[in-house]
């Protein structure tokens, strides 16, 4: 305080020079001593640390973002597949289970009442283990499928919603997944006897028959594209729980791309 009193009786003329020799010496900082990183600023003035990427996501590149990205969509179609793709893996899922097709819904109550509810679950069975071993062999859609995702389509996924990459990854595969898998479908189609089990249930209709059409429905296509909604489903879930849950971040780069401390 002595000094700053002090400084207060200069002549005015002195205390000018003190005054502007001070502030030349101040403004020499930012060039030696971190100055305006003392005043929450970058070295260059024009950028402020608000400014500043912080987050360990800024020190990954492009392409490590992009890699952790795939990985979680891996991790993500491995557990679908594997889980769905087993027995019963649609049929005990109530999520994916796959209904009775549009024709029959209608009816079900009227099927049931007349005695043909065994035919009715058996029909339901066999589709559903159909889309099973279908699924089952529908992991290299997705690796193929994997390999086309661009370091831009990976970055607009990583700012996106918690199922921005289940929906870049459907929108992108989606068509080729159900012209790979439909083959698949008509051949376990065939030996799971899915179509005998539809034919013999619509005999069983009775007068019951007469208010359906029959042929309304391509069984193939319609176990094809549940099939695919199921997977599709199951990955999502999966998708937000890699972003939003620290333990099933199984990887160093999961972590660092996903982590809620990043």
């Amino acid at each position: 305080m002595a000094d700053t009193n002090h400084m207060l009786s200069l002549p005015k003329p002195l205390l000018n020079v003190v005054l502007i020799s001070s502030v030349l010496t101040i403004l020499s900082f930012p060039a030696t001593a971190g100055f305006w990183d003392l005043l929450g600023m970058s070295d260059d003035p024009k950028e402020t640390q608000s400014t500043k990427p912080a987050g360990n996501k800024t020190s990954l590149s492009s392409t490590e973002i992009v890699s952790g990205l795939k990985q979680a969509l891996e991790k993500s179609t491995d557990y679908a597949v594997s889980h769905l793709g087993k027995e019963n893996g649609f049929l005990h899922n109530d999520r994916v289970r796959i209904p009775l097709p549009e024709n029959l819904q209608k009816i079900e109550k009227v099927m049931r009442s007349v005695g043909a509810s065994k035919y009715a679950d058996e029909f339901l069975e066999t589709m559903n283990h159909a889309a099973e071993k279908a699924i089952s062999q529908s992991k290299p859609v997705f690796t193929d499928a994997l390999k086309k995702m661009s370091i831009q389509d990976g970055l607009k996924i990583l700012n996106g919603s918690d199922n921005a990459a289940t929906q870049y990854f459907k929108q992108n595969t989606e068509s080729t997944i159900i012209e790979r898998v439909l083959p698949i479908t008509k051949k376990m189609t065939d030996e799971g006897g899915v179509t005998a089990s539809y034919k013999k249930l619509i005999d069983k209709l009775g007068f019951a028959k007469s208010l359906i059409d029959e042929d309304q429905v391509n069984l193939d296509q319609y176990i094809t594209l549940k099939a695919v909604d199921g997977l599709f489903k199951i990955v999502e879930e999966q998708e937000k729980l890699i972003r939003n849950n620290p333990v099933q971040q199984t990887t160093r780069l999961l972590q660092q791309v996903f982590g809620k401390g990043s």
